[in-house]
């Protein structure tokens, strides 16, 4: 069958049979190229279909009695109410094969026919076969004697021998009918050579296109499919999607599927539907119940050729289960149970409750969970669920008093694991039952209840004194005749305790102060037994009431006090009496010495706490403070405090050599100390023979100090008090002389200065200046003049005492030796010379000078000497 489309809306000639069956198809127009936008698509002759795609089927058994038979394709479109038509003509085959067969002659055409248009053929077709195809024709046929021949798939290569054609007239023909699903298309080659092998076309590609014929039925991917949908869904609940394929050529009417549900069982009523195009399976109601019906079946169809009654159909079948929600409450099969257990039994099954339930067994929706609503607010019962048979278990947790309670009831309830759907859970809609226990009688032995008894005995109560004890029953008759007692535990054996009534006598003093007594109470054990030897264990705690036998004390006996830093101490006082015997304290200093009323002052805190401080700075050392403690009622305590004055910054650096650098009257100085003293001592005594010897003959010679004093000048001041410019120290031995500000002056005796009528010497350091360059009219010069106008560091100006000494030495002894002689170096009668005070004298006498020692270590304790070392000290130290 060939189809010759022409342009869009013009005629379209299409080949067929001379006998066509219905439901056949015969060809394809292409309508998008006439009118795209056509949505009403129809047939001037009956006997003919067309689809949307443009394929042309019979709808009757067609016979072409003539040679041509016409029919009008109407496109219509019904928004723009515009319309076209095409004009369809069939002709029968037998006029084209005689056309093929005619003579050369009649084929003259004006164009070239070596590349003909692509044919194609319906696949399965009837015949007859051969069946005719095209014609191929080269041009150059006007000139040569043209042979035709073909190769490729259906002719040389598989599937062989299904085309052929004619060497002399090119005409194309197939042997035999072709399956599209298998062979969708061929690609033929065609030659045109001459009678001596002379080619004067080139190969021909030759495509062959086999159109699809609707002979495959749609086929679903499974014969039974099953689904589950949730009971009570809301309408509209997709169930589940079917899908089916068919080997027909793609996007063709052969392949367009509609799906359709045939039957339903049970049939009443309707529940379900089909989409057709898609195949899913939705609920049309909301009424699905599993407890009514828990399984219904489909019968579906799909059918192609989008569902019209001459397409293909498949049958399957759709299995649908209701899936089970919790839409039924568990309830009770009884409203009311009754069951006994014994007193004093536990962990025993006393009862067995059923319950029903519609929903589906052993899921969270049939499950039951039970809960005890009343009675049982001493926890005695419990009800757990049987995971076997749902049944609820009720059993006794906590064992029962028959002398207390004879008879209990209990209201249970039930529910599912799953939350109910359909309301909210209330007491309404929850099924609940009653059930009496009835507790019965046994002999038992006597109770200790309470298990912990106490009595009240003031911890002064003499020894012998009775008092109630503990006290156990029988719950039979209610009353503690026949029960006998005895004492476990008696840690520190305070009390005695009498056999038959349970009675207590003090043995030994009781001591609420005692190290194994908490919070006052003193525990003792004691067992108490009938006459059938049934016993019970109960406690009897002894309250010792406070009375106030114990002073208060202060559990710190030693403290310090850094006397640099710190000017007092806070003391607190502790009392193991109760509050109402205890604070607040009253402090005071205990003691008939007036020394300690003069050095010692205490201020009052809070109610047990007091602050000890120092007054008129006494010396560093230990002493002893005795304090009186007094509490509320009276009761007091003498504690004899120690207390450290320290030279130090913290607790912790205070020993006992800080201590003992000065305390009291026992004076202790260390190694150094003693060594400076006496160093001291001796340069003073130097240092007195040379200013006598310097001053007598300073009138004489004043070039008599030795030429050798290079780097040492003695410098004799005559000024009656310190200048503006001078600054005293007292923080060590060498005086520094303090200039204008910015400069470095220093020296290590201190400047010739007359402070309050007593002459310093001032050793200085620098260049060889003597003394008279350092002098001026009338003036005292500082070292500044004989220095090179350049600033010195005060280290630099520094000599050890290794210095001072190995140049002193020699140097005094040679002037102590000039000094006896005069003149003419015979005896001197006067060289030794008084020394005066030319002012307020000083209760230490006359003093000197000492090395600098501000390098060494451990000078602290001239802070603190008696009296006259403290002068010498000062004068020793730099101003």
């Amino acid at each position: 069958i060939l189809t010759f489309a022409c342009d869009a809306c013009k005629p379209v000639i299409l080949y067929v049979p001379s006998k066509l069956d219905p439901e056949k198809f015969i060809g394809r127009v292409n309508l998008e190229e006439c009118f795209k936008s056509a949505n009403l698509i129809h047939s001037s002759d009956p006997d003919f279909q067309i689809l949307e795609d443009g394929s042309v089927y019979t709808t009757n058994a067609v016979l072409l009695t003539s040679e041509k038979r016409e029919f009008i394709i109407l496109l219509f479109n019904t928004e723009s109410q515009e319309e076209k038509t095409i004009s369809v003509f069939l002709e029968a085959q037998t006029k084209v094969k005689e056309e093929k067969h005619s003579t050369e002659k009649l084929l003259r055409r004006a164009k070239r026919r070596w590349a003909p248009i692509p044919c194609s053929m319906l696949e399965n077709s009837l015949g007859p076969f051969p069946l005719f195809l095209q014609q191929i024709q080269s041009d150059t046929a006007q000139n040569y004697t043209i042979y035709y021949s073909i190769s490729g798939p259906g002719v040389d290569q598989e599937p062989q021998n299904l085309f052929y054609v004619e060497r002399d007239t090119g005409n194309l023909y197939c042997r035999g009918p072709v399956d599209r699903e298998q062979y969708q298309s061929f690609q033929l080659v065609a030659f045109a050579t001459t009678s001596d092998g002379y080619t004067p076309e080139s190969p021909l590609q030759l495509v062959i296109k086999i159109e699809d014929e609707n002979d495959n039925y749609p086929i679903f991917t499974e014969t039974t499919y099953i689904f589950t949908v949730l009971e009570n869904g809301r309408a509209g609940t997709t169930v589940g999607q079917v899908c089916a394929t068919d080997k027909d050529e793609p996007d063709t009417m052969h392949t367009r599927l509609r799906y359709s549900i045939l039957e339903q069982l049970p049939s009443r009523p309707t529940v379900f539907t089909m989409h057709p195009a898609t195949g899913v399976i939705t609920t049309t109601s909301s009424q699905l119940d599993r407890e009514v019906m828990d399984k219904y079946q489909l019968k579906i169809k799909v059918q192609d050729m989008d569902g019209q009654y001459f397409g293909l159909q498949t049958t399957a079948t759709c299995v649908i289960n209701i899936g089970d929600v919790n839409d039924n409450l568990p309830t009770f099969t009884h409203t009311s149970y009754v069951t006994s257990v014994e007193e004093n039994t536990a962990e025993v099954e006393i009862l067995r409750v059923t319950v029903e339930d519609k929903d589906l067994a052993n899921t969270a929706n049939w499950r039951a969970n039970y809960t005890i609503l009343k009675g049982n607010e001493n926890g005695n019962f419990k009800i757990v669920t049987d995971p076997k048979t749902n049944e609820g278990i009720l059993s006794v947790v906590k064992p029962l008093d028959y002398e207390e309670r004879q008879q209990m009831t209990l209201e249970i309830s039930v529910t599912n694991e799953a939350p109910y759907i359909r309301e909210a859970a209330s007491k309404s809609s929850i099924s609940t039952a009653t059930v009496t226990v009835t507790v019965k009688n046994q002999d038992e032995g006597p109770e200790c209840r309470p298990p912990a008894q106490t009595v009240r005995i003031k911890e002064n109560a003499p020894v012998g004194t009775r008092s109630n004890g503990y006290k156990a029953y029988d719950p039979e008759t209610g009353s503690n005749n026949g029960i006998r007692y005895r004492k476990l535990s008696d840690p520190k054996g305070w009390i005695t305790l009498e056999e038959d009534s349970g009675s207590i006598t003090i043995f030994r003093n009781l001591d609420r102060e005692a190290e194994s007594i908490s919070n006052g109470v003193y525990n003792i054990t004691v067992l108490a037994s009938d006459r059938d030897g049934r016993s019970c264990t109960g406690t009897l705690g002894i309250v010792i009431e406070d009375v106030n036998d114990n002073g208060p004390f202060i559990p710190r006996t030693v403290v310090t006090i850094c006397k640099p830093t710190m000017f007092s101490t806070e003391i607190v006082a502790v009392d193991p009496d109760e509050p109402i015997n205890g604070p607040p304290f009253t402090f005071s200093l205990e003691s008939s010495d007036s020394e300690v009323q003069r050095m010692w002052r205490l201020t009052k805190i809070n109610d047990t706490a007091t602050r000890l401080s120092y007054q008129n700075d006494p010396p560093f050392g230990s002493y002893i403070v005795p304090i009186r403690v007094t509490d509320r009622l009276g009761l007091s305590t003498i504690n004899s405090l120690t207390v450290r004055l320290c030279d130090c910054v913290t607790e912790a650096e205070c020993d006992i050599r800080s201590i003992e650098r000065v305390g009291g009257s026992e004076v202790r100085l260390g190694t150094w100390a003693i060594l400076a003293i006496l160093l001291g001592i001796a340069l003073l005594f130097c240092v007195l023979f040379t200013l006598v010897c310097v001053t007598s003959r300073a009138t004489r010679d004043v070039k008599a100090l030795p030429d050798d004093l290079a780097q040492q000048n003695l410098i004799v001041s005559n000024t009656e008090a310190p200048g503006d410019d001078k600054m005293y120290s007292t923080n060590a031995f060498t005086t520094h002389l303090v200039g204008a500000p910015g400069q470095g002056v220093c020296g290590t005796l201190g400047s010739g200065v007359r402070n309050g009528g007593q002459e310093t010497i001032e050793m200085v350091k620098g260049a060889q200046q003597t003394l008279d360059s350092c002098r001026g009219a009338g003036h005292h010069h500082t070292l500044d003049p004989c220095r090179g106008g350049g600033h010195a560091e005060m280290d630099s100006c520094r000599y050890t005492y290794s210095e001072w000494h190995n140049f002193t030495q020699p140097r005094l002894g040679e002037k102590v030796r000039l000094c006896d002689q005069d003149d003419n170096h015979k005896h001197a009668e006067d060289y030794v010379l008084s020394y005066n005070y030319e002012g307020r004298g000083s209760v230490a006498g006359s003093v000197g000078c000492c090395s600098d020692w501000l390098e060494e270590d451990g000078l602290e304790f001239l802070d603190h000497l008696e009296p006259k070392f403290r002068t010498l000290a000062e004068a020793c130290m730099k101003r």
